[in-house]
């Protein structure tokens, strides 16, 4: 009887420890089924150097908590940091803050060998999806040049000008 509660703690201890990843990169049948743990950090060289990224650069610090099971995962992704875009009034690089967390599984409840989970991939795209829709500096801290010249091409006329009708 003994020997069997061992092996069922033995077997508990080994499914729920929070054991810690080496990288980034899981290739998912390459571990075994428990729960897993990953802090990493994505610079302004990775943020900037990805294709077709309106991301300038930037600080970002990103958590992973991995659940792999035998035939799936759940994986919560945490990210925290400020980014650098591009300002959508004066074009200077405006920093932006970034704090979000997400829930992702497997799609349909099974994986496949070689399913592999890129988890700085899975942090940038997170960091994406949740930057605000325009990004500005705040009121007064635009690049004076730039300002001056959106002042030029104000349109002053009222709607009631004649001209306009």
């Amino acid at each position: 009887m003994s020997k069997k509660s061992s092996n069922f703690a033995a077997d508990f201890v080994e499914t729920y420890m929070v054991r810690t990843l080496e990288s980034p990169l899981v290739v998912l049948d390459q571990l075994p089924v428990g729960r897993y743990e990953l802090s990493f950090g994505l610079d302004s060289e990775y943020l900037a150097n990805q294709e077709e990224s309106e991301l300038l650069g930037g600080q970002v610090d990103a958590r992973a908590e991995l659940t792999l099971r035998e035939t799936d995962f759940d994986l919560m992704m945490h990210v925290r940091g400020g980014v650098q875009v591009a300002c959508d009034r004066c074009l200077e690089p405006v920093t932006v803050d970034v704090d979000a967390s997400e829930r992702m599984d497997a799609d349909d409840g099974r994986m496949e060998n070689g399913d592999s989970l890129d988890l700085k991939w899975l942090a940038y795209e997170l960091i994406v999806v949740n930057l605000p829709l325009t990004h500005r500096h705040p009121e007064g801290e635009c690049n004076p040049q730039m300002q001056a010249l959106l002042q030029t091409h104000l349109c002053s006329a009222s709607p009631e000008d004649p001209e306009l009708q």
